[in-house]
């Protein structure tokens, strides 16, 4: 029987990524076309024909999800199972939103992997429809916070930016005085300002925000291995 299903792997674990190959191999109506074990390797060999690509989300150079998008802009027919061991959902919705048919934890059999691969290209959904919509409002709702995030930091001076690095360092507001040459009184007002400018209620919000989103390095400890 000539194969109906050809099948793209994407997957580090090079033993999980054979034996799954192995399998599908010895399924008449499915055949795989190509493998990759990075984002650089897939991106090498993307434009290769295929009806079916398992993605997984944590390759060892980057997030899945943008090659999720890339596979769905250079063949737009082709359906993609996505396979996690994250269990964040704001991580699976972005894949969803991204193109994502279906996900897998990694905890899955590699009979239950099969099955899914066979189901999808049946024409088979492996997600409700009320589950895609909320997966995708949620990737809406994430994407709208952290367009806020990035006006509220473009809204931070020089100065204040400073402010928070020096905050990252662990220091007393008359310490951060001090490192910046600048008086208590002054170093407050940089405070209220970072707060109002940030939408946090406290120094320890400020910093938490400053950290997540990339404005700020927590100094390593001497203790921390390097």
């Amino acid at each position: 029987m000539t194969p109906s299903g050809r099948v793209a792997l994407i997957e580090d674990h090079v033993s999980f990524r054979q034996a799954l190959a192995y399998l599908i191999g010895q399924e008449p109506e499915l055949e795989v076309v190509w493998q990759a074990g990075t984002l650089a390797e897939a991106r090498e060999i993307i434009d290769l024909a295929a009806d079916v690509a398992l993605v997984d989300l944590g390759l060892p150079d980057g997030e899945g999800t943008p090659l999720i998008r890339k596979l769905r802009e250079v063949n737009p027919r082709i359906t993609i199972l996505v396979l996690t061991a994250s269990v964040d959902r704001e991580r699976i919705a972005r894949a969803v939103e991204a193109g994502a048919a279906g996900v897998l934890h990694k905890s899955s059999s590699l009979e239950e992997i099969l099955d899914a691969l066979r189901r999808l290209l049946a024409g088979e959904t492996l997600m409700p429809p009320n589950e895609v919509a909320e997966l995708v409002r949620l990737a809406g709702r994430r994407r709208d916070q952290e367009y806020e995030a990035r006006l509220a930091i473009r809204r931070l001076t020089p100065r204040e930016r400073e402010v928070l690095q020096v905050l990252a360092e662990g220091l007393s507001n008359r310490e951060i005085a001090r490192r910046l040459h600048i008086t208590v009184e002054t170093e407050r007002t940089h405070m209220v300002h970072i707060l109002e400018k940030l939408g946090v209620h406290s120094r320890l919000e400020a910093l938490v925000f400053a950290v997540r989103h990339g404005l700020v390095e927590i100094p390593r400890s001497p203790a921390d291995p390097p």
